[in-house]
């Protein structure tokens, strides 16, 4: 690389633990503007993209991180003797659903649209850093108020919150097959919460019955 903005951005974001966003580039780099910044991070991108690397410039969790590109990744993943990342359950899925698509949300407001007591599940996505409790809704009894965290943006690979797409977009994009499998089981669980909340009857999902019955 030929352009020293290009290697200073590119040592700043490999060595950062977590996404580095542009705010905190710019304190960095006081001295250049946010546009030669950002125009300095699109070519570094081309870049990587243009000579084919096994590194890519991503941008997710509100920041830039320097990530392998997927095709290498049964590989980078025996090099390091890891398991694919842990899959959520089904009911940890649809609580987080419900929580994405209609934070910041209450845990009544959540077991009222699942149709189950989602009082587990919210401890476990809690623990896993994924929901965080955010304040207290102005009503009757105050009950805890709860929202996706960064690590929730990370988890699916959003950027921000204005990433998530739209129930109209995921039931088109099931019905034709255009979903990253990683992805595809969190966006199906949207479409099921729609149809639980006309159906606030409906038995306990077996697999929180589970949950509740082994604690685990």
């Amino acid at each position: 690389m030929d352009n020293p903005l290009k290697d200073i951005l590119e040592a700043l974001i490999f060595i950062s633990v977590e996404p580095l966003s542009m705010d905190r580039i710019k304190e960095v780099l006081s001295d250049r503007t946010e546009e030669e910044l950002r125009r300095a991070i699109e070519e570094l991108s081309a870049e990587y993209l243009r000579e084919g690397r096994g590194l890519r410039l991503q941008q997710v969790g509100g920041g830039f991180v320097l990530a392998t590109r997927p095709e290498h990744d049964p590989w980078v993943r025996r090099l390091l003797q890891i398991e694919r990342k842990t899959k959520l359950s089904h009911a940890a899925v649809e609580t987080l659903s419900v929580v994405a698509y209609h934070q910041p949300v209450t845990q009544p407001e959540i077991q009222a649209i699942r149709g189950v007591d989602s009082s587990y599940t919210i401890k476990t996505l809690l623990e896993k850093k994924i929901v965080k409790i955010c304040g207290r809704k102005k009503a009757p009894g105050s009950p805890l108020l709860y929202r996706t965290t960064d690590r929730f943006l990370a988890y699916f690979g959003l950027n921000d919150l204005s990433d998530l797409p739209s129930v109209e977009e995921v039931a088109k994009m099931l019905e034709e097959g255009d979903v990253p499998e990683e992805k595809r089981n969190g966006m199906r669980e949207e479409k099921t919460v729609d149809r639980k909340k006309d159906d606030t009857k409906e038995e306990p999902q077996e697999d929180e019955q589970d949950e509740n019955r082994d604690g685990s």
